[in-house]
């Protein structure tokens, strides 16, 4: 099942090239790094940088930026409404839901199988020396340090218990130390989520983005059928990995980091909550 997933994400971004192979014409910086060992370095520091770019953007909020915060919270708050009757349903469908689905699931969104698959995916692009592949690895991986990082200490230090637990959704213990209170964020969405939004930014076609999505998607969706998370706990951490992945990008699109294609509109994502409305709305 691994290697399938390593095959997959390659495939993917095989296609980057195909895609926009007649809209760009990549020209010899002399400036970026030309040997196998230079761009590793260049990388890694480009990866260091994203990371500490995104833990320090808060440094920078302005008065929007935290309407946007409270927004989040506010709106997560808001859904835990929904978590029981979400879980109730969900697991009376359970017994419909393919096992080959869950487990792929389980797999694309395990840290180890994650971080596999990425470490090939980049290693395939440094010795060929694809740097749309580079790239969007390094992108990858800074994005899934941040948002991991984020999680592993909010999961421990809000200490939500799991739906298998059966001690409702509003149960918590703080530091527990404890599986079953390591409920929010999902760890499993955090990284599908980064991968799946990281790949689909690369291309035009919106019918690939949306496949790419639907792949994304299959994690969080086995986690609510396997118990071990709320509604909730999916949906925050899907919008976290949408806002670290777009900032990270953001960063190395405005350090020239890469070479980018100009795109006369790009998708900005917003945080809409009102009485009607809850969610992360894509504007073009």
């Amino acid at each position: 099942m691994r290697y399938r997933l390593i095959f997959l994400i390659g495939f993917l971004l095989l296609s980057i090239n195909t895609s926009n192979s007649q809209q760009l014409k990549t020209q010899i910086d002399s400036t970026k790094p030309q040997t196998i060992w230079q761009m590793a370095k260049y990388d890694t520091r480009y990866t260091l940088k994203s990371v500490g770019h995104a833990f320090t953007r808060p440094l920078h909020w302005k008065g929007k930026d935290f309407a946007k915060l409270g927004i989040l919270l506010g709106g997560t708050a808001a859904l835990t409404f929904t978590d029981e009757p979400i879980q109730e349903f969900i697991q009376n469908q359970r017994s419909d839901f393919p096992q080959v689905v869950r487990d792929f699931g389980w797999y694309f969104g395990s840290p180890q199988n994650y971080f596999m698959a990425n470490a090939g995916l980049y290693g395939f692009g440094l010795f060929t020396k694809n740097e749309k592949i580079r790239k969007t690895s390094v992108l990858i991986i800074s994005s899934s340090l941040t948002t991991g990082l984020i999680q592993t200490f909010t999961k421990n230090a809000i200490g939500r218990a799991r739906p298998s637990r059966e001690a409702g959704h509003l149960e918590f213990s703080s530091f527990a130390n404890e599986s079953s209170f390591r409920s929010f964020p999902s760890g499993h969405t955090v990284l599908s989520v980064t991968m799946a939004h990281s790949i689909a930014k690369q291309f035009e076609n919106p019918w690939v983005k949306a496949g790419i999505y639907t792949v994304g998607a299959i994690p969080p969706i086995s986690r609510l059928i396997d118990d071990a998370h709320w509604f909730t706990d999916i949906a925050f951490s899907a919008a976290l990995s949408i806002i670290v992945v777009d900032a990270i990008d953001k960063f190395l699109f405005e350090e020239e980091a890469y070479d980018y294609p100009k795109k006369k509109k790009m998708i900005s994502w917003n945080l809409r909550f009102s009485t009607n409305q809850i969610g992360l709305v894509g504007t073009f």
